[in-house]
């Protein structure tokens, strides 16, 4: 079974994978229900998507939709190495505004689970990652909305000192602007 261990924000976990390797290469189970169940996470996954970044230093984030269209996100790095971000958006939580990461990597097998109520971004620390993350609701354009990845009320440490982002990453308003859905 996989190991699973809570962040340092409330219901978001960091879960390492037990691969089974021989001389061929390995085996992995990535996503087993009645695990997730046991621990009282998300076990209904609606989406699957996938990016490639082919170069270190991409940051992709930091995005989330409102609701009703929500989503909790299992995150994991398929190829290479990111630095995944989350940031906790619920306004009646206690780390309200506050963020936490985990390096995610493919050689160690390990994934991020993050509830609704969270921004998500990560940073590449390597050339051509490939990330897969499942949500547990359809992407929804008009819900879609995001913080600036620099804001310095959030505050995130950020692996790089000059990110590659896309324009509209470029865009999104500070958190201080921000007015809570959640």
């Amino acid at each position: 079974m996989p190991d699973i261990r809570p962040l340092n924000l409330e219901g978001v976990y960091e879960i390492t994978l037990n691969p089974h390797g021989d001389k061929r290469g390995y085996f992995v189970e990535t996503y087993r229900a009645e695990f997730f169940a046991a621990h009282g996470l998300q076990t209904e996954w609606v989406q699957e998507n996938q990016s490639l970044s082919t170069r270190k230093g991409v940051i992709r984030g930091l995005h989330f939709q409102k609701p009703p269209y929500a989503q909790a996100k299992l995150v994991r790095a398929v190829i290479g190495t990111v630095f995944d971000v989350f940031v906790d958006l619920r306004k009646d939580s206690p780390t309200y505004g506050q963020w936490g990461g985990v390096e995610l990597t493919a050689e160690k097998f390990n994934m991020v689970y993050i509830p609704r109520g969270f921004a998500h971004g990560f940073c590449t620390l390597t050339a051509d990652v490939m990330a897969a993350y499942k949500v547990d609701e359809y992407f929804n354009a008009e819900s879609e909305d995001g913080l600036m990845w620099n804001d310095p009320a959030v505050g995130i440490a950020w692996p790089c000192a000059d990110p590659l982002l896309s324009g509209r990453d470029q865009k999104w308003g500070p958190f201080e602007a921000f007015e809570s859905p959640f």
